[in-house]
């Protein structure tokens, strides 16, 4: 799955690369640790301008919902069961991309899961990239706005992802700039199911020693 990731790279970096521009650089989050059950804002494009990166808050929330309880189990979206799900079904056209630079994950080291150690995977060179998300829109009775939310969808893990995260045996869906046009425009999801840009899983170093917990 994909419950922590970082962004580190500058509101201008990502102009550059996206061609687009920034809504509101004052609040552009620059983080080495993104925690998607503090349901933060994170830079994000959607299909619906892609000429502007947004704000918007990690873990969706359906238009039908009655209140915000919901985001705690939608900040990931399995591919596999999009159109069966109440919170997703009406929403696999509202796609987005959600800019990052690289995320978490645990490595199980023992069978039970009480040792594990952590990693960062990032693209070759570190370079921002993009995971692929849907979006949706829901009205808040209490301020009375309309509230842009997102999930991350997920996918079988690949590669160096099945020995990292092998205990889901999941990842997110990292897309390439050679497609993340083509997720904004509405293709196919099978098309993404194979689709992985070179990633390198670096063993985390905290305080001096290895993360292990």
């Amino acid at each position: 799955m994909c419950f922590h990731n970082k962004q580190k790279k500058k509101a201008e970096e990502a102009e550059k690369k996206y061609q687009a521009k920034v809504k509101d650089k004052a609040n552009f989050l620059v983080s080495d640790h993104i925690n998607a059950f503090t349901f933060p804002q994170t830079p994000v494009i959607t299909n619906e301008d892609v000429t502007v990166i947004q704000n918007i808050n990690w873990g969706l929330i359906p238009h039908w919902a009655k209140d915000q309880e919901i985001r705690k189990y939608t900040v990931n979206a399995k591919m596999e069961t999009l159109y069966d799900k109440p919170a997703f079904k009406d929403v696999v056209q509202n796609r987005c991309i959600i800019l990052s630079d690289g995320f978490y994950e645990w490595q199980w080291r023992d069978s039970k899961g009480k040792n594990k150690l952590k990693h960062l995977i990032e693209i070759e060179g570190s370079e921002l990239f993009a995971f692929g998300g849907l979006y949706s829109e829901w009205y808040n009775t209490s301020t009375g706005a309309i509230e842009k939310t997102y999930t991350i969808v997920t996918t079988e893990a690949k590669g160096i992802m099945r020995e990292v995260h092998n205990s889901k045996m999941r990842m997110p869906v990292v897309l390439t700039e050679e497609n993340d046009q083509a997720w904004l425009g509405g293709e196919d999801f099978k098309a993404f199911t194979q689709v992985s840009p070179r990633l390198n899983a670096i063993p985390v170093i905290e305080n001096g020693m290895l993360s292990l917990f």
